[in-house]
């Protein structure tokens, strides 16, 4: 039987290293809603391993695990390279999540800037991967961005906090996760249950973190197989279509933004659910370093494809 791990890429320790890295700068994206950690996997070269991976967690591994046949199901698995990637996010969300729920409460402006920046750039760059240009791959980008620009237009819904909504809304978001465009914070949001989750992780309750975890875990694994299928047979369509997300996803991540409604939670902090885009009144200071970090948060993505790019190429 030929195992994923012979086939399978040859990596070092510092190698994997690396892997981790990529996995923190995927968990900071996925932390922020607006931002998709898919769009960062694919900036940074492993979008389409990860899939693969992910869809090699099938029935069969399960079944070998039931069994205790421990060796035989991680030989199914590139579990070295899932396992760095995975590190690498879930030390992003808990050494960040603080940070950036004091960054989205006091200086919004400026972090959403900053990935307006990241985003704008990885429209380019995911754009280029486009081998073939037709009629139907310009028709898949217009589709693709105007129903993700109308998704996060969408207002966000006070929804119940029992189990069972929990692993279901894991499930939802970790498929928009591993979506370059669409963030899995985002439908958090959508779904209301972005800041009790980031309050979960603040608080270590890892009881409902576990919940949303096993949600989470059933939908990466169901879709990475659609996914995977999908890259195999309709691949520029996909990466038009994937750019088009990413193109529509600019609405969310606009850095000023007018308040139309709000509601109060049940601790009390008033949470914007509508809002439309605006451009600032004036040039003042804190225009130009948003300005400023959107063109750091633009450069950022040109050199991490350009390290991505010589080390593919070695």
């Amino acid at each position: 039987m030929t195992t994923i791990n012979q086939i399978s890429p040859a990596r070092t320790f510092k190698d994997y290293l690396g892997i981790v890295l990529r996995g923190f700068l995927m968990g900071a994206s996925d932390v922020v809603p607006g931002v998709s950690g898919g769009t960062m996997a694919f900036i940074l070269g492993i979008y389409e391993e990860l899939i693969d991976a992910i869809k090699s967690i099938d029935i069969s591994f399960f079944k070998l695990v039931i069994a205790f046949k421990f060796k035989d199901a991680l030989d199914r698995v590139p579990w070295k390279f899932l396992l760095s990637v995975l590190t690498g996010i879930l030390l992003a969300i808990f050494s960040l999540a603080k940070g950036l729920e004091w960054l989205l409460e006091n200086e919004p402006v400026l972090l959403w800037s900053f990935f307006f920046g990241l985003v704008l750039a990885s429209v380019l760059m995911v754009s280029r991967r486009i081998t073939n240009w037709h009629i139907s791959t310009a028709l898949a980008i217009a589709l693709a961005a105007v129903g993700a620009y109308w998704l996060v237009g969408l207002v966000p819904t006070e929804t119940p906090t029992a189990p069972w909504f929990v692993f279901l809304s894991g499930a939802i978001a970790i498929c928009a996760m591993i979506l370059p465009g669409i963030s899995g914070s985002f439908i958090l949001v959508l779904l209301g249950k972005y800041q009790y989750i980031l309050g979960a992780v603040n608080r270590h309750d890892f009881i409902t973190l576990a919940i949303f975890a096993v949600g989470a875990g059933l939908g990466i694994i169901t879709f990475a197989q659609f996914l995977s299928w999908l890259f195999k047979r309709y691949h520029n369509l996909t990466i038009a279509m994937l750019t088009g997300l990413m193109v529509g996803s600019l609405r969310k991540v606009w850095p000023w933004k007018e308040t139309l409604s709000s509601i109060t939670d049940r601790h009390g902090n008033l949470i914007p659910v509508e809002q439309i885009n605006i451009l600032p009144a004036a040039f003042t200071p804190e225009v130009g370093y948003a300005i400023a970090l959107a063109v750091v948060g633009f450069a950022i993505v040109f050199a991490l494809e350009n390290i991505a790019s010589r080390q593919n190429s070695h």
